[in-house]
């Protein structure tokens, strides 16, 4: 019995390393893998990409409400072939104020993995960490940054041990970008004005459009000029007569699954969202005040995306999908529903039925 516990404690120890890893932050951060008992704090999706369905085997918490309310019916599709979600400890949300670092604490986690903008909210609780010996990673998909997504999807691949994948994931992500870039960089066009708004509130009000950060960065990597650029930051709402002023030659309208039952006139996109009730909503839009004689309106180029499929390596679709509403001409071959659903084919567990991106028929 003695000799058998020792070799267990052998075989532990040569599966077993220590690591030092340099996060999004250029932070240098020592981790024992396998991590075993991990807190997930965002980026659900490219974890489980990564991964594959058995890394939550590991996942002991995360931060529940940005995935299961926020994302409900996606969160409830993952669900459904990961039972284990329900079970797993709720930490609380940084960005709503309640997150709990006692229940963090309490589930004595050997790794936390969170957003570059969550670990902004929580920097405060960092120095009770280290003295508990807990690692935190930084990962940051939010800047649509291919350098980023990239480093973040390798560093998911060594936390995971699944570099080989992550490459895969990465491969890709780079062909379509560099194959989309290629094209406009060759057609030397004039790039297209373009606004994107997140509908969540419906036409009757305005919500954020996005600078440098979300669907603001994804316009960059598309080729297009975003009108908020030089308006907005990250995210923030700017007037309707600073839109009409622009004048923008494509407006993409973004929705989520949320609003379905809560804001009968609000953008609805993504899983389990019919193609003509997201198109129902999405022609209000064009019933905004001195919209009609928006170029993009008057032209029949106004569209729709999931506003979920950003901060993720599966938006590579939306860059796609950018790039095609701006430059139609020069990607009539470029379908970003199939490179959407070719992502969750080879790399997810399985593709939610839904409607992701609606381009050419806002008539």
């Amino acid at each position: 019995m003695k000799f058998f516990l020792c070799f267990l404690a052998l075989a532990f120890s040569l599966q077993a390393k220590e690591l030092v890893i340099e996060d999004i932050l250029d932070r240098q951060v020592r981790i024992n893998l396998p991590a075993k008992r991990m807190v997930l704090g965002f980026y659900y999706t490219d974890f489980l990409a990564v991964g594959k369905k058995e890394a939550f085997d590991r996942v002991v918490g995360f931060v529940k409400d940005a995935w299961a309310v926020y994302m409900s019916e996606n969160y409830e599709a993952y669900k459904s072939i990961i039972p284990r979600l329900e079970k797993l400890a709720d930490v609380g949300d940084p960005q709503f104020g309640t997150f709990s670092i006692e229940k963090l604490l309490a589930l004595k986690p050997d790794l936390f993995i969170i957003a570059d903008w969550q670990y902004e909210l929580i920097k405060e609780h960092l120095p009770l960490l280290e003295k508990q010996n807990i690692p935190v990673i930084v990962l940051s998909y939010n800047k649509e940054s291919y350098d980023q997504h990239a480093k973040s999807t390798e560093i998911l691949g060594l936390i995971l041990d699944q570099e080989q994948r992550a490459k895969q994931i990465n491969a890709f992500y780079k062909t379509r970008l560099d194959e989309v870039q290629s094209r406009i960089a060759k057609a030397g066009l004039k790039k297209p004005k373009i606004y994107i708004e997140f509908g969540n509130k419906g036409a009757s009000e305005l919500s954020f459009t996005f600078g440098n950060d979300m669907w603001g960065a994804l316009i960059n990597l598309a080729g297009g000029d975003n009108i908020a650029r030089n308006l907005v930051q990250k995210w923030a709402v700017i007037n309707n007569e600073q839109i009409i002023a622009s004048n923008p030659d494509v407006i993409i309208i973004t929705g989520r699954e949320r609003e379905l039952h809560t804001n009968k006139e609000a953008m609805v996109m993504g899983v389990h969202i019919e193609e003509s009730e997201a198109l129902r909503r999405l022609l209000h839009f064009k019933e905004r005040i001195g919209w009609a004689d928006l170029k993009a309106v008057k032209n029949e180029r106004l569209f729709a995306a999931y506003h979920r499929a950003s901060t993720t390596m599966a938006d590579i679709a939306s860059v796609e999908f950018i790039a095609k509403m701006l430059y139609p001409q020069l990607f009539k071959d470029i379908d970003p529903n199939k490179t959407y659903e070719d992502f969750h084919t080879l790399f997810m567990p399985f593709m939610p039925e839904g409607t992701y991106y609606i381009g050419g028929i806002a008539k």
